[in-house]
């Protein structure tokens, strides 16, 4: 059977993974889960290729990827299986068909990345794996240097949460 290239659009809170790529003996990535579905799915070994990485804790609204894959099955069928294996906290909102030469990395136009800082005297505990806590003038235990992330070169928007969700740009 002729292998097809499939584009994936992902989505995932990234709270309990390693980040996207699958590394040598660590199953907990997002690469990993999208691996393994697809090889049950088609029976062969599967590279799922990122647009980009992202680092342990890293959530993604719309991360591409694609895999080239010999299977008998329409772009739903294979969205439908995927989702169904996959856990609750990652999933697949699109299956399409692109040309073999299309490379999901590659042919990145835009990365767009969104820091949310807390600015609260208590940060609300639901959002509390999606901020940054800085309290009166002062960082929490995490930093986002600390977490593995550089600011260098990078122009933040700084959103601070007053608790009421109002936004203030500083």
């Amino acid at each position: 059977m002729e292998r097809q290239n499939y584009r994936f659009l992902i989505q995932y809170e990234g709270s309990r993974y390693s980040g996207w790529q699958k590394l040598s003996g660590k199953e907990q990535t997002i690469q990993g889960k999208l691996e393994n579905i697809l090889e049950r799915m088609t029976g062969e070994p599967v590279t799922v290729i990122g647009s980009g990485r992202t680092d342990a804790g890293v959530h993604a609204k719309g991360q591409v990827a694609n895999a080239h894959l010999a299977v008998k099955r329409s772009e739903q069928e294979i969205l439908d299986y995927i989702n169904e294996y996959l856990p609750e906290d990652i999933a697949v909102l699109e299956v399409t068909k692109v040309s073999d030469k299309f490379h999901s990395r590659h042919h990145a136009v835009e990365k767009c990345y969104l820091y949310r800082i807390s600015t609260a005297q208590v940060t609300d505990v639901f959002k509390r794996r999606y901020v940054y806590e800085y309290r009166n003038g002062k960082k929490s235990g995490r930093t986002l240097e600390s977490e593995g992330t550089t600011t260098k070169g990078l122009t933040l928007l700084w959103v601070g949460y007053d608790g009421e969700d109002s936004k203030k740009r500083s």
